[in-house]
């Protein structure tokens, strides 16, 4: 018997000492992998007082936030969990509440300057013509990509960008990217109508 207690207790040490001996690495932490479709594009119905073209891989929708008027909209990617939400105001050469969304429009954009280590403003002056200005927004903010634009007199447009997830938006780059070449091909093809 006590030959047998050694055995299993040499068996026992042989066993730790084996499984001691073996290097553990860890995996490296794994990132979401994005298949991204080819860009292709389609024009907004003829009910918005507004047009321009948006992906084919996106659905449009109807703003349906407590606030929301009849021509906002949002521009849903399902594959991606990003919206683009577009607000539409008519000014009706009203200086005043034109002065005022611009103010909001800044407010808006300047929340997010505790989450934000850079905001880049650009204006852009599209191939029709409008001039853009677009505020870009780097770290860990709920909304990477805004844009305001304006005819001054009738028309006052206003789009950001959100991702509906938790993943940080390091390992969103690429999806951020890819719907901000599909807003700047919104941006180039808007036109109002009269």
């Amino acid at each position: 018997m006590n030959s047998r207690k050694q055995i299993g207790f040499l068996i026992t040490v042989l066993i730790t000492i084996v499984a001691c001996n073996s290097e553990y690495v860890p995996k490296p932490k794994g990132f979401n992998r994005l298949d991204l479709a080819e860009p292709s594009f389609q024009s907004l119905p003829d009910t918005l007082p507004y047009s321009f073209e948006y992906s084919k891989h996106a659905i449009l929708l109807k703003d349906t936030s407590t606030i929301s008027d009849r021509y906002w909209i949002e521009v849903y990617y399902p594959e991606l969990l990003a919206d683009i939400h577009i607000t539409y105001i008519a000014l009706d050469n009203d200086q005043q509440k034109l002065k005022e969304l611009f103010n909001d429009a800044y407010f808006l954009t300047s929340k997010h300057q505790v989450k934000a280590y850079s905001i880049d403003d650009v204006i852009m002056v599209t191939p029709k013509g409008k001039t853009v200005s677009i505020a870009e927004l780097y770290g860990d903010v709920p909304s990477q990509f805004q844009f305001v634009c304006t005819d001054s007199v009738n028309n006052f447009l206003r789009g950001a960008l959100y991702f509906n997830t938790k993943v940080k938006n390091d390992s969103l780059a690429p999806a951020i990217d890819y719907v901000k070449s599909d807003i700047i091909h919104l941006l180039n093809t808007l036109e109002w109508k009269e």
